[in-house]
């Protein structure tokens, strides 16, 4: 049996009522959805070996907490409206590339990559590939990359990075600023019994281009969790 239901409903509620009063009335149904979200990254760590070892890494220190940060932003509600984990060595603050689960209704997603990487990681990484695109051509080539991605996603410079040319053959991925990958689910898959065979089938695709990437980049801060950009009118939510 899926554990999404309660997990979406809950969720879905709470977009609709994010606030102090509405979430401590509702205590059980939280506490309900984080155990079964919980045990559900729990099962994907003990299989994530296919993937990459994570060690005895416990669910807990995957998972982010519920609670936005309200130091810096006022106006944010109180409460996250998604669940969400990273999987990778060391959980939320490894330092390696981290496997990303993002679960909100109408909006979840797998996502992994160098979300925020520091300024040596983008000069390692661009120039990698300007002396050499061959070794990135072929992982995103590979059919398994344009089942599942299609393009490596991140935010982009309005011109060529300092050093490169406006004309350089890979300007479009030397303007890159983030190198992340980016898996859409609708609630329909999210709520599909095998949805932990998929999300394996999604991170497994996503190991070329980590391993790739890895070599590259220095430390990685906490990955910081992103969204495709929000259309016109929808309310804004937090991304990877």
């Amino acid at each position: 049996m899926s554990p999404f239901p309660p997990i979406l409903s809950f969720l879905h509620s709470l977009r609709e009522n994010n606030n102090h009063e509405w979430f401590e009335s509702h205590r059980p149904e939280y506490d309900e959805a984080r155990e079964l979200f919980q045990d559900f990254i729990q099962g994907l760590i003990f299989r994530f070996d296919s993937v990459e070892p994570l060690g005895d890494l416990p669910a807990k220190d995957a998972i982010f907490r519920i609670h936005n940060d309200m130091r810096f932003a006022k106006n944010k509600p109180p409460y996250k409206d998604h669940f969400s984990a990273v999987l990778a060595p060391g959980g939320r603050h490894s330092l390696r590339l981290p496997y990303y689960i993002h679960i909100m209704p109408g909006g979840s997603l797998l996502a992994g990559g160098a979300h925020m990487p520091t300024s040596a990681d983008l000069q390692a990484i661009r120039a990698s590939i300007a002396e050499d695109p061959t070794p990135l051509k072929r992982v995103i080539e590979a059919p398994e990359f344009g089942k599942y991605f299609g393009e490596v996603s991140g935010e982009r410079l309005k011109s060529a990075p300092r050093g490169y040319a406006p004309d350089h053959p890979q300007i479009d991925w030397l303007r890159l600023k983030q190198f992340t990958l980016v898996h859409q689910l609708s609630d329909k898959r999210v709520l599909a019994e095998d949805f932990a065979d998929y999300a394996l089938r999604v991170f497994s695709a996503m190991k070329p281009f980590f391993d790739y990437l890895q070599p590259l980049v220095g430390q990685q801060m906490r990955p910081a969790r992103v969204l495709p950009k929000k259309k016109k009118g929808e309310k804004g939510v937090e991304r990877f």
